[in-house]
């Protein structure tokens, strides 16, 4: 074998794809049998490492954010009094920056039900980014009813941008449904809220500032000096310091790239172990066979 030379260094013991031994090409059924499974193997795994590429999945991290400028929270109220006419109902805003609205009417709708003794309450507004509550009374009226009747069945309570597009395991709308059409008429209604502020940000760039929360409830008589007082649906809320941050992301290109390479190359050596270790102990079976084995 002729060796090249160049500067004192020998060229050819740089050869990385040295040819392999004619005696290690032999073809044989064992060898055709694994390198079908091998191919399987491989096709399987792509296929499977194509469809984790391809998918997305959410990560969630949690930090403190300092809110800065931006201390309002929109907030989506849709409840229904079936006992309770729309004529008396109204929303009362409170919180611990002073402000204290009786009758809020902004962006508020009022549709009559079950033919005018009941109403659906629709309202949307704005809230400080401080504790505080907002409640359903009738405490804006010109003339109170005779009876109060705070019965009532949530559609939806929501805070901030609308989150029910994204796919998010999270609580941003837990109270749908909550259903106390079955109460006694004379209870007042008190959900305690911790807001939660939630951040998504998605693929495509879309950004979105919702808040999801957790919520506690119970009922009670409220009395006066002057006897029973006057029934209402109370939301008093507060804001936890902690920010919730949900991130889609996809597995980088590289990542795929090095999968793959990884899964051919491994898939192709452990197949070729195998494939050494049977044909070399049919070798010294063959030999003790024939009592050629020294």
């Amino acid at each position: 074998m002729s060796v090249m030379i160049i500067n004192g260094i020998i060229v050819d013991s740089l050869d990385v794809y040295r040819k392999i031994p004619q005696d290690l090409t032999q073809p044989t059924v064992t060898g055709a049998f694994i390198s079908i499974c091998c191919l399987l193997i491989i096709s399987y795994l792509f296929i499977a490492e194509l469809v984790a590429f391809i998918s997305t999945e959410v990560s969630s991290e949690l930090f403190v954010d300092n809110i800065g400028e931006n201390n309002k929270i929109s907030v989506r109220l849709n409840i229904s009094l079936p006992r309770l006419s729309c004529s008396v109902i109204g929303l009362d805003i409170q919180d611990d920056n002073g402000r204290h609205e009786v009758g809020f009417i902004e962006n508020t709708e009022k549709f009559e039900i079950e033919s005018g003794i009941g109403c659906r309450f629709e309202s949307r507004f704005q809230i400080n980014r401080v504790a505080g509550n907002f409640h359903v009374s009738t405490h804006s009226a010109h003339k109170q009813p005779e009876s109060i009747d705070m019965t009532h069945l949530i559609h939806e309570i929501s805070f901030g941008d609308e989150m029910q597009y994204f796919d998010i395991n999270a609580n941003f709308n837990p109270l749908k449904s909550m259903d106390k059409t079955k109460a006694e008429a004379i209870e007042s209604h008190e959900y305690h809220i911790k807001i939660v502020p939630t951040i998504y940000d998605d693929l495509s760039g879309n950004y979105a500032n919702g808040f999801q929360y957790t919520y506690a409830y119970k009922s009670h008589i409220a009395f006066t000096h002057h006897g029973i007082g006057m029934p209402a649906i109370w939301f008093r809320y507060d804001l936890t310091p902690i920010t919730v941050k949900y991130t889609r992301k996809r597995k980088p290109l590289y990542s795929f790239l090095t999968m793959i390479c990884a899964i051919i190359g491994g898939t192709f050596s452990v197949a070729g172990i195998i494939d050494s270790i049977i044909f070399t102990a049919s070798n010294v079976f063959r030999k003790f066979e024939l009592g050629k084995l020294s």
